[in-house]
């Protein structure tokens, strides 16, 4: 269990860290590649919806319905979902709108003229913005970090996949840190260094969701994890990744990205299960 545990951390972190891969994108990129970035996130929707509906939710059902019956256990999981979506939409509700780190800003926004000094007129207000995102994007992925840490502790197939696209998720993410503080301080390091910081809140989350459940972790309890990981994967694609996408302009990009992920997960499933 514990080299399980280490592995299942290092996949969180490697998911975290992905924001960095973002901002690098951002700082060194000449333009936004927006059909990379539509089909990357559509992919990673695909995949978190297909692995949320076809593997976590039965095992849940499957692992409840021990305990409480066929029945019972379909409802303990509908609730568990259904908790799950209520869990991460609270934390959006608390992200001021002005702030939204989801909403998705553009490589080219960082080819400005600089002043000399190397900051903006309105630097302290980008740069207000630039910290306020990072603060948030580091709330929310504190509750990705618990989910990718915990499937990846029971599951290492399921693990990588879930931090393949939780990794993705983050990528834009990066960039949104980065663009406001590069704007408003002119330097490259830092906001590297703001849009890398964000990314810790997801191995901080596995750490401590490690440290509150693994002295309950049941079989029962796990079914209800499943199954509040499976919400928090639903909400995160369908009010994250899909609209983000689609303001990168490439609507029937991102949707053939949902459904390659989707096949690459069906495919996954069917070989490694």
């Amino acid at each position: 269990m514990e080299q399980q545990a280490i592995y299942a951390f290092l996949l969180t972190l490697m998911a975290g860290l992905s924001t960095g891969i973002g901002s690098l994108i951002a700082l060194v990129a000449k333009r936004t590649n927006r059909k990379f970035l539509s089909f990357s996130l559509g992919f990673s929707a695909g995949v978190m919806i297909y692995i949320s509906f076809v593997d976590l939710f039965p095992q849940s059902i499957e692992i409840l319905g021990a305990d409480y019956g066929a029945r019972g256990g379909q409802i303990a999981t509908a609730i568990a979902f259904f908790c799950g979506i209520l869990f991460i939409a609270l934390i959006d509700k608390l992200v001021p709108s002005v702030e939204n780190p989801h909403e998705m800003r553009s490589i080219e926004s960082l080819q400005v003229d600089l002043p000399a000094a190397g900051r903006h007129p309105h630097s302290k207000h980008m740069l207000r913005t630039g910290i306020m995102t990072a603060l948030v994007i580091g709330i929310h992925n504190f509750p990705e970090g618990i989910a990718t840490f915990m499937a990846s502790l029971q599951d290492t197939q399921m693990g990588i996949a879930i931090a393949v696209a939780i990794a993705i998720h983050n990528i834009p993410e990066g960039i949104a840190v980065s663009v406001p503080v590069y704007y408003a301080t002119g330097s490259r390091r830092r906001a590297f260094k703001f849009s890398f910081l964000s990314g810790l809140a997801e191995p901080i989350g596995a750490l401590v969701g490690y440290l509150i459940l693994a002295p309950f972790l049941t079989p029962a309890m796990l079914g209800y994890i499943f199954a509040v990981i499976a919400g928090i994967m639903v909400y995160i694609s369908l009010d994250e990744l899909l609209p983000a996408a689609h303001e990168y302009g490439e609507h029937h990009v991102a949707i053939w990205g949902l459904i390659v992920g989707m096949a690459v997960m069906a495919v996954g499933i069917v070989a490694f299960h």
